[in-house]
């Protein structure tokens, strides 16, 4: 299907959202995402801190005798409390200017830069382009998601139309008795 405007591929993401994705029994939880979001427990809403945790890389170093580490071509100052010491290194894969130090779970601090010549991790790769569309099967699948969406809306009350004053079409030969 051939989508033409913004409009209609978002009436048509309402459309699967509500009568597909919504009622569908996920995977992981056990039950369709809208009973969850109905059911009396509360949601819960991560820290923002906590989701960028989440998201951090992390390499084990043993700190040097000069109190450096090094990761990936760069080189930072440690607290010298480290030297030997096997270290985590805790950081955020597209940017190694600032990275946490952790001993054994426990934060120790951050390692300051002290020679960086690489900024990102060599792994760390921005998102890559959209593969090619497939070829069409020739189901309008979004069609037939829409066609149900709209029979479901057509069983609903429409209280924007209930609102609305309409006035009879008086014909004027009537009271004129012409």
């Amino acid at each position: 299907r051939q989508i033409d405007s913004l409009l209609e591929m978002n009436r048509l993401f309402t459309a699967w959202t509500e009568n597909v994705y919504h009622r569908r029994v996920h995977s992981e939880t056990g039950a369709a995402p809208l009973a969850r979001w109905m059911g009396d427990r509360p949601l819960v809403v991560p820290n923002p801190s906590d989701l960028a945790e989440a998201f951090r890389w992390s390499e084990h170093r043993t700190v040097s005798k000069t109190a450096l580490v090094s990761l990936h071509g760069n080189r930072y100052q440690v607290d010298p409390l480290l030297v030997g010491q096997r270290v985590e290194l805790v950081f955020d894969p597209f940017d190694l200017s600032f990275l946490r130090v952790r001993v054994q779970g426990q934060d120790a601090g951050t390692a300051l830069p002290f020679q960086v010549s690489r900024h990102s991790h060599p792994k760390a790769r921005p998102e890559t382009p959209a593969e090619e569309p497939r070829p069409t099967t020739g189901i309008d699948y979004l069609g037939l998601i829409d066609t149900a969406h709209k029979a479901d809306l057509a069983d609903k009350v429409n209280y924007a139309a209930l609102g609305e004053q309409r006035t009879p079409a008086v014909d004027l030969t009537d009271l004129t008795g012409e």
